[in-house]
């Protein structure tokens, strides 16, 4: 996206997007392997309460109902998280349904992703989104993702950042306005293509290394199911 002009001399540009972590998503087969086994908690833990052979935690903001882990609103945020740690590349599918104005969040080695009822609570509008009905959350983590951040902000695929020397002095433009040097951060690591039904939410959520997947109770009743990983190393 650099182009030359009078006066300027091009020092590289970065075009950041979701397509390059889009188009190396790995295999879809039958290969799966269940977080969730549809009769209990085994497998998942609230802080040091390991849930193995439980229906429920000790508060009972998660329980099992109907082959469904239910978070239920009470007092606080309250997580549920694997007991396993994940540090190589995944592909994790899981189904959700949301009551009205319902706040919950997926965690993808520690960072949250939000998981909402996306029409009154945003922050994402996928309008695929099926009100009171189950929705697909799809995340695939890769490593070395290359990442952009501009006040703090991950660019998306549709945004562009350039940035020339001119007069000796590096100057940045984002989608043609002008930034600040120093708001700008460049790093490659792991990161999160995510969609709901097929629709892209973050195209690289920034990650850790390595971490658990995690369930969150916050407000109203949320409910998750058929959640699976794959694992791609």
């Amino acid at each position: 996206m650099s182009r030359a002009r009078p006066g300027y001399l091009p020092f590289f540009a970065l075009v950041f997007a979701a397509t390059a972590l889009a188009q190396n998503q790995g295999p879809t087969g039958s290969d799966f392997v269940p977080l969730f086994n549809g009769k209990d908690l085994t497998g998942w833990r609230v802080g040091a309460e390991i849930l193995d052979g439980k229906t429920e935690s000790a508060d009972k903001r998660f329980q099992v109902v109907d082959g469904v882990i239910v978070c239920n609103e009470g007092k606080g945020i309250k997580d549920l998280y694997t007991t396993r740690e994940f540090s190589k590349d995944f592909h994790l599918k899981l189904e959700f349904r949301a009551s009205p104005r319902s706040d919950s969040g997926v965690y993808i080695r520690g960072p949250q992703l939000q998981v909402r009822d996306y029409p009154t609570v945003g922050p994402y509008k996928p309008k695929s989104f099926r009100a009171g009905d189950w929705n697909e959350l799809e995340v695939m983590v890769r490593s070395n993702v290359p990442v952009a951040t501009v006040n703090g902000k991950s660019l998306s695929d549709r945004d562009v950042l350039e940035l020339i020397v001119r007069d000796g002095s590096p100057n940045a433009t984002l989608n043609g306005k002008p930034v600040a040097i120093a708001n700008i951060q460049v790093s490659v690591g792991p990161a999160a293509l995510c969609k709901c039904n097929g629709e892209v939410l973050e195209s690289a959520f920034k990650i850790p290394a390595k971490g658990g997947i995690g369930l969150q109770a916050e407000t109203g009743k949320f409910e998750y199911r058929n959640i699976r990983i794959k694992e791609l190393q």
